[in-house]
């Protein structure tokens, strides 16, 4: 007896299906492969710049509101008026460089539970095509110990005139989370924290001491 051949019948709708998902699956492959290391550096772009806009936001709402330079710096003036001693209150600097600590900590941590996308597009380092493709989920997890220090610096402000002002360097690490890949990140950043302008010569005399030096 013999016997009938066995025909299979494929839609062609299964086999456009078929195509879109080898399609895509190629696609990954290739952005895996190929692209992976250039979407990290995006992404570690983008998480520095949220992680330094949260910062700065932190220290201008909690930390920088609340600064008085007269409280930072006491000065001792002769019969002329001139300022001939500058010493740092330093219990005072120890407290705003802790409190700054643990605000941006915070800040940091609230930072981890947003979500941020970018499109693929931005890969291909294309102003034209920066808007475009699937969009890539990006997380940042802090990382450590948020490290800041006080400093100082004197710039001239004009004739017999100086300027003295007291910033905030703070440093951070962070944990930058795409599909498939991740990568870390430090975030360096300088917050002004309060100024004065010194009428005369900056006095030789200037006792001072940074946190965290």
């Amino acid at each position: 007896m013999r016997r009938r051949p066995i025909y299979f019948y494929i839609s062609p709708k299964l086999i456009k299906f078929l195509l879109i998902v080898f399609l895509i699956i190629g696609v990954f492959i290739f952005v895996e492969k190929n692209l992976q290391e250039t979407i990290l550096t995006v992404a570690n772009a983008r998480a520095v710049q949220a992680a330094t806009e949260t910062i700065n936001q932190a220290v201008a709402t909690k930390v920088a509101d609340n600064v008085d330079y007269r409280e930072l710096i006491y000065t001792v003036q002769d019969s002329n008026g001139r300022v001939v001693l500058m010493q740092a209150n330093t219990v005072k600097l120890n407290k705003i460089a802790a409190d700054t600590t643990l605000e941006v900590q915070r800040r940091l941590r609230e930072l981890g539970n947003e979500r941020f996308n970018i499109p693929l597009g931005q890969a291909f380092g294309s102003k034209i095509l920066a808007s475009f493709g699937p969009l890539i989920r990006i997380t940042i997890v802090p990382v450590g110990t948020v490290q800041v220090k006080v400093l100082d610096d004197f710039v001239e402000a004009g004739i017999n005139q100086t300027k003295h002002r007291l910033l905030l360097d703070i440093k951070a690490r962070v944990r930058v989370v795409i599909p498939l890949a991740s990568s870390e990140a430090v975030v360096e950043t300088r917050v002004p924290l309060t100024e004065t302008i010194i009428v005369g010569e900056v006095p030789q005399t200037y006792i001072k001491l940074n946190p965290g030096k």
